[in-house]
Protein backbone atom coordinates (compact mmCIF):
# COMPACT_ATOMS: atom_id res chain seq x y z
CA UNK A 1 0.00 0.00 0.00
CA UNK A 2 1.60 3.52 -0.73
CA UNK A 3 1.28 5.96 1.74
CA UNK A 4 -1.25 8.29 1.15
CA UNK A 5 0.83 11.60 2.23
CA UNK A 6 2.55 14.05 -0.13
CA UNK A 7 6.19 12.51 -0.97
CA UNK A 8 9.13 14.03 1.14
CA UNK A 9 10.07 16.74 -1.74
CA UNK A 10 6.55 18.28 -1.14
CA UNK A 11 7.25 19.16 2.69
CA UNK A 12 8.13 23.17 2.72
CA UNK A 13 9.11 24.79 5.67
CA UNK A 14 7.40 28.48 6.31
CA UNK A 15 8.38 31.18 8.47
CA UNK A 16 5.33 33.73 10.37
CA UNK A 17 4.74 36.13 13.06
CA UNK A 18 2.26 35.63 16.01
CA UNK A 19 -0.98 37.24 15.26
CA UNK A 20 -0.07 40.44 17.90
CA UNK A 21 3.33 41.47 15.73
CA UNK A 22 2.78 44.13 13.79
CA UNK A 23 5.53 46.48 12.06
CA UNK A 24 5.89 50.19 11.83
CA UNK A 25 8.35 51.48 9.19
CA UNK A 26 9.97 54.79 9.39
CA UNK A 27 11.26 57.37 7.15
CA UNK A 28 14.98 56.27 7.27
CA UNK A 29 14.47 53.16 6.45
CA UNK A 30 14.68 51.35 9.87
CA UNK A 31 11.20 49.33 11.18
CA UNK A 32 9.77 49.01 14.59
CA UNK A 33 8.16 45.32 15.22
CA UNK A 34 5.60 45.58 18.20
CA UNK A 35 5.53 42.32 20.15
CA UNK A 36 3.61 41.75 23.12
CA UNK A 37 6.71 41.17 25.13
CA UNK A 38 8.00 44.89 24.12
CA UNK A 39 8.97 46.61 20.35
CA UNK A 40 12.20 45.50 18.96
CA UNK A 41 13.98 48.74 16.59
CA UNK A 42 15.57 47.25 13.39
CA UNK A 43 17.87 49.41 11.93
CA UNK A 44 17.39 49.42 7.88
CA UNK A 45 17.47 46.15 6.48
CA UNK A 46 17.95 44.86 3.32
CA UNK A 47 14.63 45.38 0.77
CA UNK A 48 13.96 41.53 0.47
CA UNK A 49 14.37 41.26 4.21
CA UNK A 50 11.92 43.90 5.03
CA UNK A 51 9.66 42.66 2.50
CA UNK A 52 9.95 39.01 4.85
CA UNK A 53 9.20 40.56 7.54
CA UNK A 54 6.00 42.54 6.13
CA UNK A 55 4.57 39.43 4.42
CA UNK A 56 5.07 37.20 7.70
CA UNK A 57 2.73 39.71 9.46
CA UNK A 58 0.05 38.29 7.07
CA UNK A 59 0.67 34.65 7.18
CA UNK A 60 3.15 31.62 7.01
CA UNK A 61 6.25 32.32 4.13
CA UNK A 62 8.69 29.84 2.17
CA UNK A 63 11.65 31.43 2.30
CA UNK A 64 12.61 29.85 -0.76
CA UNK A 65 9.81 31.96 -3.07
CA UNK A 66 11.72 35.57 -1.97
CA UNK A 67 13.92 36.91 -4.85
CA UNK A 68 17.57 38.08 -3.15
CA UNK A 69 16.92 37.11 0.26
CA UNK A 70 19.73 36.89 2.63
CA UNK A 71 19.05 34.44 4.87
CA UNK A 72 22.28 35.13 6.92
CA UNK A 73 21.22 38.97 7.35
CA UNK A 74 17.34 37.47 7.78
CA UNK A 75 18.25 34.99 10.51
CA UNK A 76 20.19 37.21 12.18
CA UNK A 77 17.12 39.22 12.22
CA UNK A 78 14.83 36.61 13.42
CA UNK A 79 16.97 35.88 16.66
CA UNK A 80 16.63 39.48 17.81
CA UNK A 81 12.28 38.39 18.24
CA UNK A 82 12.39 35.77 20.55
CA UNK A 83 8.91 35.12 21.42
CA UNK A 84 7.54 36.36 17.45
CA UNK A 85 8.17 33.91 14.94
CA UNK A 86 6.11 30.97 14.08
CA UNK A 87 7.69 28.21 12.77
CA UNK A 88 5.06 25.78 10.19
CA UNK A 89 5.59 22.38 8.45
CA UNK A 90 3.53 23.06 5.15
CA UNK A 91 2.56 20.97 2.16
CA UNK A 92 2.91 21.86 -1.06
CA UNK A 93 0.01 21.17 -2.50
CA UNK A 94 -2.31 22.85 0.27
CA UNK A 95 -2.71 26.12 1.26
CA UNK A 96 -3.16 24.90 5.28
CA UNK A 97 -0.19 23.88 7.34
CA UNK A 98 0.51 20.41 8.86
CA UNK A 99 1.72 22.23 11.95
CA UNK A 100 2.65 25.39 13.40
CA UNK A 101 5.05 25.92 16.59
CA UNK A 102 4.04 29.39 17.98
CA UNK A 103 6.14 30.61 20.95
CA UNK A 104 4.14 31.74 23.88
CA UNK A 105 6.73 33.89 25.80
CA UNK A 106 9.46 35.82 25.47
CA UNK A 107 12.20 33.26 25.54
CA UNK A 108 10.77 31.19 22.60
CA UNK A 109 13.38 30.45 20.25
CA UNK A 110 12.99 27.08 18.07
CA UNK A 111 14.38 25.11 15.72
CA UNK A 112 13.38 21.59 14.88
CA UNK A 113 15.53 18.77 16.01
CA UNK A 114 17.22 16.44 13.11
CA UNK A 115 16.06 13.04 13.66
CA UNK A 116 17.08 9.55 12.18
CA UNK A 117 13.85 7.32 12.17
CA UNK A 118 15.02 4.65 13.95
CA UNK A 119 15.69 7.18 17.08
CA UNK A 120 13.24 5.81 20.30
CA UNK A 121 10.78 8.60 20.78
CA UNK A 122 7.92 9.45 23.04
CA UNK A 123 5.59 11.76 24.00
CA UNK A 124 6.76 13.80 26.85
CA UNK A 125 4.64 13.05 30.19
CA UNK A 126 4.24 16.47 31.04
CA UNK A 127 3.07 17.00 27.40
CA UNK A 128 -1.07 17.48 26.87
CA UNK A 129 -3.49 17.74 23.92
CA UNK A 130 -6.74 20.09 23.98
CA UNK A 131 -8.54 22.66 22.10
CA UNK A 132 -7.66 25.97 21.73
CA UNK A 133 -9.38 28.75 19.69
CA UNK A 134 -11.04 25.75 17.26
CA UNK A 135 -7.96 23.87 16.89
CA UNK A 136 -5.97 20.86 18.64
CA UNK A 137 -2.78 21.85 20.07
CA UNK A 138 -0.21 20.44 22.26
CA UNK A 139 1.36 22.07 25.12
CA UNK A 140 3.71 21.23 28.10
CA UNK A 141 4.61 23.36 30.77
CA UNK A 142 8.26 22.91 30.20
CA UNK A 143 7.82 24.49 27.07
CA UNK A 144 8.13 27.90 25.77
CA UNK A 145 5.69 27.01 22.73
CA UNK A 146 2.32 25.68 21.49
CA UNK A 147 2.32 23.34 18.95
CA UNK A 148 -0.93 23.92 16.83
CA UNK A 149 -2.07 20.78 14.88
CA UNK A 150 -3.70 22.14 11.94
CA UNK A 151 -4.63 18.38 10.03
CA UNK A 152 -6.05 15.46 11.10
CA UNK A 153 -3.08 14.05 9.37
CA UNK A 154 -0.67 15.61 12.46
CA UNK A 155 -3.31 14.54 15.44
CA UNK A 156 -2.52 10.83 14.00
CA UNK A 157 0.90 11.26 14.22
CA UNK A 158 0.54 12.86 17.87
CA UNK A 159 -1.58 9.98 18.49
CA UNK A 160 0.78 7.40 17.60
CA UNK A 161 3.49 8.81 20.56
CA UNK A 162 2.27 7.82 23.77
CA UNK A 163 4.59 5.14 24.62
CA UNK A 164 8.23 4.50 23.17
CA UNK A 165 8.23 3.96 19.25
CA UNK A 166 10.00 5.37 16.61
CA UNK A 167 9.34 7.67 13.24
CA UNK A 168 9.65 4.46 10.99
CA UNK A 169 7.03 2.82 13.19
CA UNK A 170 4.32 5.84 13.31
CA UNK A 171 4.97 6.34 9.51
CA UNK A 172 3.77 2.59 9.31
CA UNK A 173 1.25 2.95 11.40
CA UNK A 174 -0.49 5.84 9.94
CA UNK A 175 0.29 4.62 6.97
CA UNK A 176 2.49 8.21 5.93
CA UNK A 177 5.51 8.80 4.20
CA UNK A 178 8.40 7.98 6.55
CA UNK A 179 10.77 11.23 5.78
CA UNK A 180 6.99 13.55 6.63
CA UNK A 181 6.23 11.95 9.85
CA UNK A 182 10.08 12.26 10.48
CA UNK A 183 10.35 16.43 10.13
CA UNK A 184 6.68 16.05 11.51
CA UNK A 185 8.22 14.65 14.73
CA UNK A 186 11.53 16.86 14.60
CA UNK A 187 9.09 19.58 14.95
CA UNK A 188 7.27 18.37 17.95
CA UNK A 189 10.77 17.46 19.34
CA UNK A 190 12.36 21.05 18.88
CA UNK A 191 8.77 22.67 20.87
CA UNK A 192 9.68 20.20 23.58
CA UNK A 193 6.35 17.72 23.60
CA UNK A 194 8.76 15.01 22.36
CA UNK A 195 11.68 13.25 24.22
CA UNK A 196 14.16 11.04 22.22
CA UNK A 197 15.97 8.04 24.37
CA UNK A 198 18.65 5.32 24.16
CA UNK A 199 17.16 2.15 24.14
CA UNK A 200 13.61 3.15 24.94
CA UNK A 201 14.79 5.04 27.87
CA UNK A 202 14.54 8.39 28.00
CA UNK A 203 16.28 11.08 30.55
CA UNK A 204 13.18 13.23 31.58
CA UNK A 205 11.71 9.75 33.54
CA UNK A 206 15.03 9.89 36.06
CA UNK A 207 15.90 13.53 35.92
CA UNK A 208 15.57 14.35 39.76
CA UNK A 209 14.49 17.83 39.22
CA UNK A 210 11.29 16.36 36.96
CA UNK A 211 10.78 13.11 39.14
CA UNK A 212 9.69 16.03 41.89
CA UNK A 213 6.60 17.15 39.97
CA UNK A 214 3.25 15.40 38.59
CA UNK A 215 2.56 16.24 35.19
CA UNK A 216 -0.57 18.56 36.82
CA UNK A 217 1.30 20.29 39.33
CA UNK A 218 3.96 21.49 37.02
CA UNK A 219 0.79 22.65 34.48
CA UNK A 220 -0.86 24.28 37.61
CA UNK A 221 2.31 26.01 38.84
CA UNK A 222 3.52 27.30 35.37
CA UNK A 223 -0.03 28.46 34.52
CA UNK A 224 -0.51 30.52 37.66
CA UNK A 225 2.48 32.50 36.78
CA UNK A 226 3.93 34.84 34.26
CA UNK A 227 6.57 33.82 32.23
CA UNK A 228 6.15 30.67 30.57
CA UNK A 229 2.38 31.11 28.69
CA UNK A 230 0.43 34.16 26.89
CA UNK A 231 -3.35 33.28 28.76
CA UNK A 232 -4.64 35.62 30.11
CA UNK A 233 -3.60 36.68 34.16
CA UNK A 234 -4.29 38.67 36.71
CA UNK A 235 -7.10 41.26 37.22
CA UNK A 236 -8.44 40.81 33.50
CA UNK A 237 -12.24 40.29 34.17
CA UNK A 238 -12.22 38.01 31.10
CA UNK A 239 -16.19 36.86 32.10
CA UNK A 240 -17.13 40.44 33.04
CA UNK A 241 -19.34 40.19 29.77
CA UNK A 242 -21.26 37.36 30.43
CA UNK A 243 -21.10 36.58 33.82
CA UNK A 244 -22.65 39.13 36.68
CA UNK A 245 -20.07 39.45 39.85
CA UNK A 246 -21.06 36.88 42.65
CA UNK A 247 -22.59 39.39 46.02
CA UNK A 248 -19.71 39.97 48.93
CA UNK A 249 -21.82 37.62 50.89
CA UNK A 250 -23.72 34.21 50.28
CA UNK A 251 -27.43 34.93 50.65
CA UNK A 252 -28.25 33.35 54.37
CA UNK A 253 -29.32 29.89 54.21
CA UNK A 254 -32.74 29.01 56.10
CA UNK A 255 -32.43 28.17 59.68
CA UNK A 256 -32.52 29.05 63.12
CA UNK A 257 -30.10 32.04 64.25
CA UNK A 258 -27.21 32.29 66.61
CA UNK A 259 -25.69 35.34 67.47
CA UNK A 260 -22.15 35.14 68.57
CA UNK A 261 -20.12 36.81 71.42
CA UNK A 262 -18.32 39.96 69.88
CA UNK A 263 -15.12 40.64 71.90
CA UNK A 264 -14.46 43.78 74.29
CA UNK A 265 -12.30 46.38 71.71
CA UNK A 266 -11.17 48.17 74.76
CA UNK A 267 -9.66 45.35 77.12
CA UNK A 268 -5.89 45.04 77.21
CA UNK A 269 -6.51 41.65 75.73
CA UNK A 270 -8.32 42.63 72.77
CA UNK A 271 -6.45 45.87 72.11
CA UNK A 272 -3.00 43.52 72.01
CA UNK A 273 -5.33 41.31 69.23
CA UNK A 274 -6.31 44.35 67.26
CA UNK A 275 -3.14 46.02 66.76
CA UNK A 276 -1.94 43.11 64.38
CA UNK A 277 -5.63 41.77 63.07
CA UNK A 278 -7.52 44.52 62.99
CA UNK A 279 -5.04 46.95 61.72
CA UNK A 280 -3.61 44.39 59.19
CA UNK A 281 -3.93 45.49 55.62
CA UNK A 282 -2.38 45.70 51.95
CA UNK A 283 0.05 49.08 51.83
CA UNK A 284 0.96 49.61 48.19
CA UNK A 285 2.07 53.42 48.85
CA UNK A 286 5.84 53.63 50.20
CA UNK A 287 7.88 56.06 51.87
CA UNK A 288 11.04 57.17 50.22
CA UNK A 289 13.23 55.48 52.81
CA UNK A 290 13.13 51.87 53.61
CA UNK A 291 13.26 49.83 56.50
CA UNK A 292 16.63 49.30 58.23
CA UNK A 293 18.34 46.09 58.21
CA UNK A 294 17.50 45.74 61.82
CA UNK A 295 13.79 46.01 61.13
CA UNK A 296 13.93 43.64 58.38
CA UNK A 297 16.20 41.10 60.70
CA UNK A 298 13.25 41.35 63.05
CA UNK A 299 10.16 40.60 60.43
CA UNK A 300 12.24 37.43 59.25
CA UNK A 301 13.62 36.16 62.65
CA UNK A 302 9.85 36.23 63.71
CA UNK A 303 8.19 34.50 60.78
CA UNK A 304 10.51 32.33 59.41
CA UNK A 305 13.87 31.28 61.29
CA UNK A 306 14.81 27.79 62.17
CA UNK A 307 13.75 27.59 65.84
CA UNK A 308 14.98 23.73 66.21
CA UNK A 309 15.54 20.21 64.17
CA UNK A 310 14.73 16.67 64.94
CA UNK A 311 14.65 13.58 63.11
CA UNK A 312 11.86 11.63 62.13
CA UNK A 313 11.48 8.07 61.57
CA UNK A 314 8.26 6.58 59.48
CA UNK A 315 6.60 3.53 58.33
CA UNK A 316 9.49 1.50 56.90
CA UNK A 317 12.31 2.93 58.88
CA UNK A 318 12.37 5.74 56.85
CA UNK A 319 14.17 8.35 58.17
CA UNK A 320 14.37 12.58 57.45
CA UNK A 321 14.91 15.36 58.77
CA UNK A 322 11.45 18.21 59.82
CA UNK A 323 12.11 21.31 61.48
CA UNK A 324 10.02 24.00 63.24
CA UNK A 325 9.34 27.49 62.43
CA UNK A 326 7.39 30.39 63.55
CA UNK A 327 4.37 29.56 60.63
CA UNK A 328 2.91 25.86 60.41
CA UNK A 329 4.16 23.44 57.42
CA UNK A 330 2.78 20.07 56.65
CA UNK A 331 4.54 17.27 58.32
CA UNK A 332 6.81 20.31 59.23
CA UNK A 333 8.80 19.86 56.19
CA UNK A 334 9.10 23.38 54.91
CA UNK A 335 10.30 23.77 51.28
CA UNK A 336 9.60 26.88 51.11
CA UNK A 337 13.30 29.11 51.08
CA UNK A 338 13.35 33.01 50.57
CA UNK A 339 14.97 35.88 48.42
CA UNK A 340 15.52 39.70 49.34
CA UNK A 341 15.81 41.68 46.46
CA UNK A 342 16.91 44.94 48.66
CA UNK A 343 16.34 47.93 46.48
CA UNK A 344 16.49 50.64 49.80
CA UNK A 345 17.20 49.49 53.26
CA UNK A 346 19.58 50.92 55.76
CA UNK A 347 22.59 48.75 56.35
CA UNK A 348 22.33 46.56 53.17
CA UNK A 349 23.84 47.56 49.87
CA UNK A 350 21.52 46.96 46.71
CA UNK A 351 21.28 43.58 45.84
CA UNK A 352 19.65 39.67 45.84
CA UNK A 353 19.77 37.64 48.88
CA UNK A 354 19.21 34.58 49.93
CA UNK A 355 17.65 34.24 53.49
CA UNK A 356 19.22 31.24 55.64
CA UNK A 357 17.02 30.51 58.33
CA UNK A 358 19.91 28.62 60.79
CA UNK A 359 22.06 31.13 61.37
CA UNK A 360 19.59 34.10 60.62
CA UNK A 361 21.54 35.70 57.90
CA UNK A 362 21.53 36.79 54.43
CA UNK A 363 23.76 35.85 51.46
CA UNK A 364 24.46 38.23 48.71
CA UNK A 365 23.87 36.42 45.52
CA UNK A 366 23.32 38.75 42.79
CA UNK A 367 24.38 42.64 42.17
CA UNK A 368 23.41 42.43 38.55
CA UNK A 369 21.30 46.01 38.13
CA UNK A 370 18.93 45.00 35.51
CA UNK A 371 17.39 41.80 37.29
CA UNK A 372 17.52 43.21 40.70
CA UNK A 373 15.15 45.93 38.51
CA UNK A 374 13.64 43.68 36.77
CA UNK A 375 11.97 42.15 39.38
CA UNK A 376 11.14 45.51 41.35
CA UNK A 377 9.33 46.40 38.15
CA UNK A 378 7.30 43.63 38.03
CA UNK A 379 6.50 44.00 41.63
CA UNK A 380 5.62 47.97 41.26
CA UNK A 381 3.51 46.71 38.10
CA UNK A 382 0.89 45.11 40.52
CA UNK A 383 0.93 47.30 43.60
CA UNK A 384 0.52 50.53 40.81
CA UNK A 385 2.94 52.93 43.25
CA UNK A 386 6.54 53.26 43.71
CA UNK A 387 8.89 50.54 43.74
CA UNK A 388 9.13 48.59 46.53
CA UNK A 389 12.19 48.93 49.13
CA UNK A 390 12.40 45.18 50.14
CA UNK A 391 10.56 42.16 47.68
CA UNK A 392 10.31 38.60 49.05
CA UNK A 393 9.98 36.11 46.91
CA UNK A 394 9.19 32.97 48.39
CA UNK A 395 10.53 29.69 45.79
CA UNK A 396 9.69 26.47 47.10
CA UNK A 397 11.74 23.21 46.30
CA UNK A 398 9.29 20.56 45.67
CA UNK A 399 11.35 17.42 46.16
CA UNK A 400 10.71 18.37 49.89
CA UNK A 401 7.18 18.09 49.48
CA UNK A 402 6.48 15.02 46.94
CA UNK A 403 8.86 12.92 48.66
CA UNK A 404 6.40 12.61 51.09
CA UNK A 405 2.87 13.26 49.50
CA UNK A 406 1.55 12.21 46.20
CA UNK A 407 -1.14 13.98 44.34
CA UNK A 408 -1.34 17.02 46.88
CA UNK A 409 2.16 18.97 47.10
CA UNK A 410 1.94 21.67 45.12
CA UNK A 411 -1.63 22.42 46.19
CA UNK A 412 -0.21 22.17 49.65
CA UNK A 413 2.79 24.40 48.96
CA UNK A 414 0.22 27.30 47.93
CA UNK A 415 -1.49 26.95 51.13
CA UNK A 416 1.84 27.42 52.63
CA UNK A 417 2.45 30.48 50.69
CA UNK A 418 -1.06 31.97 52.36
CA UNK A 419 0.57 31.02 55.55
CA UNK A 420 3.51 32.99 55.28
CA UNK A 421 2.05 35.60 53.71
CA UNK A 422 -0.53 36.02 56.33
CA UNK A 423 2.36 35.25 59.55
CA UNK A 424 4.19 38.46 57.35
CA UNK A 425 1.77 40.56 57.63
CA UNK A 426 0.60 40.12 60.98
CA UNK A 427 4.20 40.77 62.22
CA UNK A 428 5.34 43.71 59.82
CA UNK A 429 1.63 45.46 60.86
CA UNK A 430 2.97 44.68 64.56
CA UNK A 431 6.54 46.19 63.81
CA UNK A 432 4.70 48.98 62.08
CA UNK A 433 6.07 48.18 58.36
CA UNK A 434 3.99 48.75 55.54
CA UNK A 435 3.49 45.22 53.73
CA UNK A 436 1.74 44.25 50.87
CA UNK A 437 1.14 40.44 49.33
CA UNK A 438 1.26 40.24 45.35
CA UNK A 439 -1.28 38.16 43.17
CA UNK A 440 1.38 36.68 40.82
CA UNK A 441 4.97 37.05 39.68
CA UNK A 442 7.13 35.92 36.88
CA UNK A 443 8.41 32.65 37.17
CA UNK A 444 11.38 33.35 34.38
CA UNK A 445 12.45 36.42 35.55
CA UNK A 446 12.85 34.67 39.41
CA UNK A 447 14.34 32.23 37.69
CA UNK A 448 17.01 34.09 36.49
CA UNK A 449 17.75 36.69 38.67
CA UNK A 450 17.87 34.36 41.69
CA UNK A 451 19.65 31.69 39.73
CA UNK A 452 17.64 28.89 40.39
CA UNK A 453 17.59 25.43 39.42
CA UNK A 454 14.24 25.20 37.54
CA UNK A 455 12.16 22.84 38.06
CA UNK A 456 13.84 21.65 41.22
CA UNK A 457 13.46 25.34 42.49
CA UNK A 458 10.60 27.65 41.31
CA UNK A 459 9.61 30.72 42.17
CA UNK A 460 5.92 30.15 44.37
CA UNK A 461 4.96 33.67 45.80
CA UNK A 462 5.90 37.46 46.03
CA UNK A 463 5.43 40.00 49.29
CA UNK A 464 6.26 43.26 49.51
CA UNK A 465 7.92 45.42 52.44
CA UNK A 466 8.58 48.77 52.86
CA UNK A 467 7.91 52.12 55.13
CA UNK A 468 4.16 53.52 54.83
CA UNK A 469 3.79 57.31 53.92
CA UNK A 470 2.81 58.36 57.07
CA UNK A 471 3.60 57.43 60.27
CA UNK A 472 2.78 53.57 61.71
CA UNK A 473 -0.49 54.60 64.13
CA UNK A 474 -2.20 55.80 60.80
CA UNK A 475 -2.10 52.27 59.32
Amino acid sequence: MQPHAPPSELRLPLWSFRDDVAIEAAADGSLTVLTRWGDVHVPQPAAAVKDVLHRMTYGPVALTNVAGLDLHELYSTLTKLPGCVVRSLGLRDSATPLLSVIPVSPRGMFEPTVLTDTLPVRLSRFAFVREHAGELVVESPLSHHRVVLHRPLASWVVGSLGRATTSADVALGVNVSRPLVVEAIGYLTGAGMVVTGENETFAEDSDPALLAWSPYDLLLHSRSRLGRHDDPAGAVFTHSATMPPLPVVKPLPDGPRFPLYRPDPTSPRDMRLTDAIELRSSVRDFAATGPSAAQLGELLYRTARIRSRSEVVAAGDVRYTVSARPYPSAGSLYELDLYLTIDRTEGLPRGIYHYDPVDHALTLINEHGADIDELLEGATMLTGSTPPPVLITMTARMGRLSWVYDSISYATTLKHVGVLQQTLYLTATTLGLAPCALAMGDDETATTALKLNWPAEVSVGEFAIGLPERNSDSL
